[in-house]
């Protein structure tokens, strides 16, 4: 993840100029990316029945809690920052305008280009596209709907729920930096309170998945919202304050233990491979151990940890890929399906993931760096 001045950092599923980068986050986004890919060539390719193996192939989507965590840690800093030095706190308009012009040209561009695609191309169940599926996706207000598999959803942009809840992050972050720093610590540096006030927050998951699975009255596209995952995102808030705090992580902790809990959260306990599972226990597993994973696998980097891990992540090839990764995410499920059927002749849940997964990079990255390269945000 390119890390810019602490007043204009940016978030987990976007990037920035070279300016001030700290390279390995930009590198890490890489990795992120790649996850999401892969377990997408999975399910694909029918491999997430395949007992633990399935599970272990579902799980790779830790790669969204990894943007989130990303996108807690690089935005909520500025603020964290200035609270720590005593200067004023970042603009919410310039904040504001900056998540704007980074996402959504990119995303507008394959959103309409994905409905041009299905227009010619016969894709059934396609509950999405339509006018008003195609106004839902472009404003990412598709999540807010009930029976949600078969109101918006389109077909090429399935993965599109998380920058929906990535945005709806962007808009409460300021009232979530407000109420914890001016309202709870005063607009003094209170670190011990502010950690205080976050674990507080850390509450609204576990009884948000309560409530969206014990009763009956919000839609069923709720348990996709932002409370059902603001845990990872305060994965990140967390070490952007310990990280003002002086606190060190080191890859060679934290990378065995995410490592072990990623075995255990691909056993039964987080439920059957999908997005939202069935049973408020396993929602609430999953969503611990997905936050609990992704800040071990970001702390290092966040907190100082200049080893093997670091400087593997800040290669070039890894930075250049981390600086096309929020456009490999976006298009990469309709290169996939293209993929599928005109490159491999494959019907859908047969095949090798490994293949499906190789032939998409091989399709999506020069594709993604054409519209990084045509959408990008200018220097000014």
């Amino acid at each position: 993840m390119t890390l810019a001045k602490a007043e204009d950092a940016q978030g987990g599923l976007e990037q920035v100029s070279a300016k001030d980068r700290v390279s390995s986050l930009t590198g890490v986004r890489a990795v992120a990316a790649t996850l999401v890919v892969a377990t997408h060539a999975a399910y694909t390719t029918g491999k997430y029945t395949h007992g633990y193996i399935g599970l272990l192939y579902s799980r790779l989507e830790i790669g969204v809690p990894m943007f989130f965590v990303l996108s807690g840690f690089l935005l909520f800093r500025p603020w964290v920052q200035a609270a720590a030095t005593g200067r004023p706190a970042p603009s919410v308009r310039r904040y504001a305008w900056h998540r704007f012009r980074r996402i959504m040209p990119p995303y507008v561009v394959t959103v309409l280009a994905c409905y041009v695609i299905y227009h010619f191309r016969i894709a059934e169940p396609n509950p999405g596209h339509t006018w008003i599926g195609l106004l839902r996706n472009i404003t990412l207000t598709q999540i807010y709907t009930d029976n949600y598999m078969y109101s918006f959803i389109h077909q090429g942009l399935t993965q599109m729920w998380s920058l929906a809840v990535e945005a709806s992050f962007y808009v409460a972050l300021p009232l979530l930096a407000y109420v914890l720093l001016v309202v709870l610590c005063r607009r003094r540096w209170r670190p011990l309170l502010l950690l205080a006030g976050m674990a507080a927050l850390a509450l609204i998951t576990p009884a948000w998945i309560v409530l969206v699975h014990w009763t009956s009255w919000l839609p069923d596209g709720a348990r996709l919202w932002l409370p059902t995952y603001l845990l990872w995102f305060l994965g990140g808030m967390l070490l952007a304050v310990l990280q003002a705090m002086g606190v060190r992580g080191y890859a060679l902790v934290t990378l065995p233990v995410a490592l072990v809990s990623y075995f255990i959260v691909s056993t039964p306990l987080a439920g059957e491979p999908t997005t939202s599972p069935y049973a408020a226990s396993e929602a609430l597993v999953k969503a611990g151990f997905y936050a609990f994973i992704a800040t071990l696998l970001i702390a290092p980097l966040a907190l100082g940890d200049h080893g093997w891990y670091a400087r593997l992540l800040a290669t070039r090839p890894m930075v250049w890929l981390g600086e096309i990764s929020y456009e490999i995410f976006l298009i990469h499920l309709v290169v996939m399906e293209i993929a599928m059927i005109k490159v491999l002749h494959q019907p859908v849940y047969t095949g090798s993931a490994g293949a499906l997964f190789v032939a998409t990079m091989v399709l999506t990255v020069p594709l993604a760096w054409l519209l990084h390269r045509f959408t990008r945000v200018r220097p000014s």
